[in-house]
């Protein structure tokens, strides 16, 4: 027998083999999410999901656009891990009681339901943090927006960090320059951010997040800032709400980009999108194209739900969400 025929004689080859065979080994081991994680374990999972988000979601709408920020302010906060379900203990201080959160992220309740569903059907089975992932899709899909697979296998996290919250979250008072920051730091580019942000075509903001905006700022149509005036006063009224997009606040469209064209974005870092920067051409896009605002978008989403999640044997499948096992 030759020695072109014997693939391993030479040591390079062997050492070649061997290294391929331990790549394989640790890609197994770190094996990323995939679409049909549940669907042997708990086949019932996504429909479930489904099921009660749609009722959430026909009880109040805007219980959709919680639901889709819940993932968003979960992903952001060293990956998409479930710990901003964490409630405070003696050991953990969560990420709840964090400036973009408190008394603002909402949906806990919806999620708590879910969780005692599937705990009921499938015990230990499917984690907090893939619930999260799935109720944000579904709830855009509720509101009429688009759908997309949501990868899974994501676990749930032992810890949560409230300074990375405080940190990590993009606040309502950032510049242009400062979304694309925080954006790029996750990974995303300028427009990925943009059609991220297209994620305010639902939803309400308080009060306290954009009354600088509507007395002080002149990148605002006049009129808008004035109706807004009535219902967010100047001191006071801080918890006071107004929909994100006045056009068609519970309808998952593009109408978010028209309003910033006309100068009716409501949150300062809205309006920073269309205010003669670089991401304006985005926004006129996103604006004439509604499918290609729904593809990106979607798009997006699927990669926000990638940010470091735990897989394999890391981390733990919770049983109650708010508490570590």
């Amino acid at each position: 027998m030759s020695m072109a025929s014997k693939p391993y004689s030479s040591p390079f080859n062997k050492l070649k083999f061997l290294l391929g065979l331990f790549l394989l080994l640790i890609s197994v081991a770190s094996a990323q999410l995939s679409s049909n994680f549940y669907g042997t374990t708990c086949p019932r999972a996504l429909a479930t999901i489904k099921s009660a988000v749609n009722s959430a979601v026909s009880n109040e709408a805007r219980m959709g656009a919680s639901l889709l920020r819940l993932h968003f302010h979960d992903c952001f906060v060293n990956g998409c891990d479930g710990s901003i379900l964490l409630d405070d203990t003696a050991n953990i201080t969560g990420e709840k009681t964090a400036g973009p959160n408190n008394n603002s992220v909402r949906g806990f309740e919806v999620i708590d339901t879910i969780k005692s569903q599937l705990e009921n059907l499938c015990p230990g089975v499917v984690s907090c943090a893939d619930i999260v992932a799935v109720a944000a899709r579904d709830s855009v899909v509720a509101l009429g927006g688009p759908s997309w697979t949501v990868p899974l296998g994501r676990r749930d996290s032992t810890t949560a960090s409230l300074s990375a919250a405080n940190s990590n979250i993009p606040a309502p008072t950032l510049n242009l320059s400062g979304l694309i920051s925080a954006f790029s730091n996750k990974g995303f580019t300028a427009k990925e951010l943009v059609a991220l942000s297209g994620s305010h075509t639902i939803g309400q903001a308080r009060c306290t997040s954009f009354r600088t905006r509507i007395y002080n700022e002149t990148t605002i149509d006049s009129t808008f800032a004035t109706s807004l005036r009535a219902n967010c006063p100047s001191t006071g009224g801080d918890n006071n709400l107004a929909p994100l997009d006045t056009t068609s606040p519970t309808t998952f469209d593009n109408a978010y980009f028209k309003n910033l064209q006309s100068q009716k974005g409501l949150l300062h870092s809205d309006q920073q999108l269309f205010s003669g920067g670089s991401t304006d051409s985005q926004v006129n896009a996103y604006s004439s194209n509604s499918a290609s605002f729904s593809t990106d978008f979607a798009n997006a989403m699927v990669k926000m739900g990638n940010l470091s999640p735990l897989t394999g044997s890391s981390g733990q499948i919770r049983k109650n969400c708010r508490r570590v096992n």
